[in-house]
């Protein structure tokens, strides 16, 4: 069981997400990267992007998509974390990667990660994961190389002007790809 601030709770469960999650998927996504909610726990990226972080059309877009998966992660009915798998052929794609503010840094995120590796394999076949992280995120990379995921160096521009993804605090904000060989299925 993953224990949250003392006390013992059920164990999660994931699906894929439905049109009918979106509203409370935005909702949770926001409230682990955006505004003053987010403080509560260490995902916020407040300090340098203002807006939003996502809306329900892209939310949606995810979630119809043939070839990705929204895993929605749930605790005693509730949803309290997601993460998107999109099939890009002998890779996946990770992102979309929220945990409820509240629920962050007690492990949970770790067997999330484990779960979203397992599926790709399962699915796709996936040898690797790939994601992006905004490269000024050093405690978020850090992270995920404990998990194995190692710095490629590659980056991608921020989409500056598109405030469907945030308006930036800084100029010199870019995504680097981060790469995780995934093992063979035992």
């Amino acid at each position: 069981m993953i224990e949250t601030a003392g006390s013992r709770t059920a164990e999660p469960t994931f699906r894929a997400a439905t049109t009918a999650d979106v509203p409370a998927l935005v909702e949770l996504v926001e409230s682990a990267y955006r505004g003053d909610d987010s403080r509560a726990g260490w995902t916020t990226e407040a300090d340098l992007l203002d807006g939003q972080r996502t809306d329900p059309d892209g939310v949606l877009a995810v979630v119809t998509d043939a070839s990705s998966i929204l895993l929605v992660v749930e605790r005693d009915g509730e949803i309290v974390a997601c993460c998107q798998l999109e099939h890009r052929g002998t890779h996946a794609y990770f992102g979309m990667f929220a945990v409820r503010p509240a629920l962050q840094g007690a492990g949970l995120g770790k067997v999330i990660m484990a779960e979203a590796e397992r599926v790709v394999r399962a699915e796709w076949g996936a040898r690797e994961m790939h994601m992006t992280v905004i490269r000024q995120r050093d405690e978020l990379i850090a992270w995920y190389e404990r998990r194995g995921y190692r710095r490629t160096g590659r980056m991608s521009p921020f989409p500056y002007g598109d405030a469907r993804f945030g308006i930036p605090q800084r100029d010199d904000l870019e995504f680097e790809l981060l790469v995780k060989e995934l093992a063979e299925r035992a």
